[in-house]
């Protein structure tokens, strides 16, 4: 039975998206609270293998997870759901580094952050974690250190939790850490990364691309964390 929302619990929700980050930070939070619940959603990305990753990582880690299904429709002009968009390849450092991607999703975190708080208010859990990291999605405005800051404000003001003096904290635990510093983390709190799925755009198979940027950026990762992604062994 889930705890009242007058006395939060020391349970947790994570966004469990089946990627590498998500996979880590769902790690980090079990090492922390006594309970743990993943929240995956279908957005109609068309990198869907990732729910069937997601549902995969709860289970081996023991966890309840849910799946929320979104209206597609709400998310146009960004590749990773329009299938008529290209996704960008072989991009050098520099472009990663600057402006916003065709691989945005409007309000993606937003969204999804509102649901994981309603979720977490009602459920009486102290915490709502997501894998968002600024060293390598700066491009992306959602995933930056002051999006989140001022999600927790509006967080803080806008639920009775918050207005009863025991906010739902966000919490970013990679926010600010290399890929390779993540997969290290991750590998030391036996985190299975042949599980997850990072690729924007896999074969029907499930097998990376190995060119669009999040493959570039995990493939890195593993380079310099000194070991062997085990998607590309």
């Amino acid at each position: 039975m889930a705890e009242s929302q007058q006395n939060p619990g020391s349970g947790a929700l994570v966004l469990l998206s089946g990627g590498l980050d998500s996979a880590t930070t769902l790690y980090l939070a079990r090492s922390k609270h006594s309970a743990i619940t993943g929240l995956s959603f279908d957005y109609g990305q068309r990198h869907r293998i990732e729910l069937d990753r997601a549902a995969e990582i709860a289970r081996v880690a023991g966890i309840e997870h849910h799946l929320i299904k979104l209206d597609a429709s709400v998310f146009v002009g960004t590749s990773l759901v329009d299938r008529s968009m290209a996704v960008p390849e072989e991009r050098s450092d520099e472009a990663m580094a600057t402006g916003i991607p065709s691989t945005y999703v409007p309000g993606r975190n937003i969204l999804f952050l509102s649901f994981a708080l309603s979720y977490a208010e009602g459920h009486g859990l102290s915490a709502i974690y997501i894998g968002a990291n600024a060293v390598d999605y700066s491009g992306y405005p959602d995933c930056r250190p002051e999006f989140f800051e001022a999600f927790q404000a509006m967080a803080n003001a806008g639920t009775r939790a918050g207005q009863e003096g025991h906010p739902v904290r966000v919490e970013t635990p990679l926010i600010r850490l290399t890929k390779a510093e993540i997969i290290r983390i991750g590998t030391d709190l036996g985190v299975d990364y042949s599980l997850t799925s990072s690729c924007y755009q896999p074969d029907d198979e499930g097998r990376p691309c190995q060119k669009c940027d999040s493959c570039q950026l995990r493939l890195r990762g593993f380079q310099q964390a000194g070991l062997i992604d085990p998607l590309t062994a």
